[in-house]
């Protein structure tokens, strides 16, 4: 079959080659061992709240990845929190991860159901009290109470369809799953 530009755009929604990601999934049913992914970040501080955070390398089906650049990200803390304001602070990165994340979750999975989505957009608000961070009061949470995210999404579908395709995000996506249910995380001295 002549491979025409009407084909290979037959393929392509929501700019996720379709046919490569239900490959992906069948691959994975196949050999699950090839599922298990590896992110790191190697962090640096650098004075007050400032730290910067190099991420280049990751293991996933079965062997390491570099690229070919670092992504380096800065995180600070805003002047009224005694930051000098060089980045976004870590928990509006922990919001852009999130936001990230819900976002390509529903755009691959509309696409896989054939969804086109024109454009998404989304705002998140996120609440913290600092009488946890300060040490103030123990019984105070010192990451966020509530985090809210508020989505809208252009495509030909009934508010109905849209409430599905909106659900997709947190049925699927990675970030949303590991901030919604307590994680194991460890902290300790590098030997």
């Amino acid at each position: 079959m002549e491979q025409t530009a009407e084909n290979v755009m037959a393929k392509m929604v929501n700019g996720v080659k379709v046919d490569e990601f239900f490959g992906t999934i069948e691959a994975v049913k196949t050999a699950p061992v090839i599922a298990t992914f590896r992110f790191r970040a190697e962090n640096r501080w650098e004075d007050g709240g400032h730290n910067r955070t190099t991420i280049k390398n990751f293991y996933g089906t079965q062997q390491d990845h570099e690229r070919p650049k670092a992504f380096i990200l800065d995180a600070d803390e805003p002047p009224i929190l005694l930051g000098r304001d060089k980045g976004p602070n870590p928990v509006e990165y922990l919001l852009t991860a999130l936001a990230s994340c819900v976002t390509t979750s529903i755009v691959y999975h509309a696409a896989a159901r054939g969804i086109v989505i024109r454009s998404m957009e989304s705002r998140l608000e996120g609440d913290i009290d600092l009488q946890g961070f300060l040490g103030i009061r123990d019984d105070v949470p010192r990451g966020f109470k509530e985090i809210r995210m508020f989505v809208n999404i252009d495509a030909d579908a009934s508010p109905e369809e849209l409430e599905d395709i909106v659900k997709l995000g947190p049925t699927y996506s990675p970030v949303y799953d590991t901030v919604t249910r307590p994680v194991p995380v460890k902290v300790q001295l590098a030997k």
